[in-house]
């Protein structure tokens, strides 16, 4: 178990990263009209949660890393299990991260998040 005060406690359960008690999102990951919809701030500690305009924008750079480690993580795992042809990896690769978007999306925004806002156990009263 994760103990608080932990970024990637912050990062797995998705909470505020200030006082990891708080939900970043409105809904679940796969309601595909609400699963971008994050409060604006924390109900617990206030947190805004859009520190500027546009401050989502740069979780673009976390999106690509984790895109890119689906990529890789498919490939190698259809090399090793199976050695398929060329379409198959085509068809797997673009099947995994469609489906994984909903994820990779709040994730990307969630790691992007805790590098500005740090724990502070001042707040985590629960």
């Amino acid at each position: 178990m994760l103990p608080r005060g932990n970024k990637l406690f912050s990062i797995v359960h998705q909470t505020c990263p200030r006082c990891q008690t708080g939900p970043l999102f409105v809904s679940g990951a796969y309601d595909l009209k609400n699963f971008t919809k994050m409060p604006e701030k924390c109900s617990h500690c206030g947190q805004r949660f859009e520190l500027e305009p546009s401050f989502y924008s740069g979780a673009m750079y976390v999106s690509y890393a984790l895109q890119v480690a689906i990529f890789t993580t498919v490939y190698v795992a259809l090399r090793v299990l199976l050695d398929p042809d060329m379409d198959v990896y085509m068809y797997s690769i673009i099947a995994a991260v469609i489906g994984l978007f909903p994820v990779t999306l709040r994730l990307s925004r969630v790691i992007y998040l805790n590098f500005f806002v740090r724990y502070d156990p001042s707040f985590d009263k629960r």
